[in-house]
């Protein structure tokens, strides 16, 4: 892939997640000024139908062409390169990678690329129940060797709620009950646990283990970064050897 020079966002599949992506973009960005940073181009629809909504139940309004009519939008604007910092909306991967003229990086495949390069044979996946249900993660690992584990039915309510219930309506987080899900992946052998749902990502500002838990949004930046030409920053140190190991 040449490097990006301009970069587009498709958000709002949650507008916190992508206020938050930009915001690992800025400041992991290697930078002296302002020019420094990457040239960016942000679409945050927020009213594209629930991707959750649609994998569940056809009949529910289909996100794809919104998804579709805005990724045309960036590109005749100028981008060169999209990112999505939503894995649920990667349901529609192949339906927008074909409708578009310009790359799509792909957070699912990026994050289970950067698992693999870590060693980790086991991890626990912490998403909506779209992604889960679409066995979205599951397609990527295989390839690569690497054994998802996803929470049993009672445990996945619970981290449907901290989603829909909790982050995405500004309401306080119960990070005990999202502990004991962990805790329950982690007794199953996971090594490591996944937060694939960007606004999980959202957890991080509460103090999570970097050691422990490996935030796709992290992944989706440091690779937007690479591939916009800029020095990736102040990642975990899971990123360490990214470079090399490619």
């Amino acid at each position: 892939m040449k490097t990006c020079t301009y970069l587009g966002i498709l958000g709002g599949l949650g507008p916190a997640s992508t206020v938050y992506f930009c915001e690992l973009l800025t400041s992991h960005t290697a930078a002296t000024c302002d020019a420094d940073h990457i040239d960016m181009l942000i679409s945050s629809r927020a009213t594209t139908p629930d991707r959750t909504a649609y994998i569940l139940d056809k009949n529910s309004p289909d996100p794809l062409p919104v998804m579709l009519s805005e990724a045309h939008r960036l590109e005749r604007a100028g981008v060169d390169l999209i990112v999505v910092p939503c894995n649920t909306a990667h349901y529609f991967y192949d339906g927008l990678a074909q409708g578009c003229q310009v790359p799509i990086l792909n957070i699912i495949d990026e994050t289970c690329a950067h698992l693999s390069r870590m060693g980790v044979q086991r991890f626990g996946l912490l998403a909506t129940e779209g992604t889960i249900r679409a066995g979205a993660y599951e397609r990527f690992c295989e390839p690569r060797g690497l054994c998802c584990v996803t929470p049993t039915k009672d445990e996945q309510a619970i981290i449907t709620d901290i989603i829909f219930g909790q982050i995405k309506q500004n309401k306080p987080v119960d990070m005990d009950a999202f502990q004991k899900v962990v805790t329950s992946l982690r007794s199953l052998g996971c090594e490591k646990i996944v937060l694939g749902c960007t606004e999980l990502s959202l957890l991080k500002k509460l103090g999570l283990d970097d050691e422990l838990f490996v935030d796709s949004l992290d992944v989706l930046a440091y690779r937007t970064i690479v591939a916009c030409g800029k020095t990736p920053v102040g990642f975990p140190s899971s990123f360490d050897r990214e470079e090399v190991a490619r």
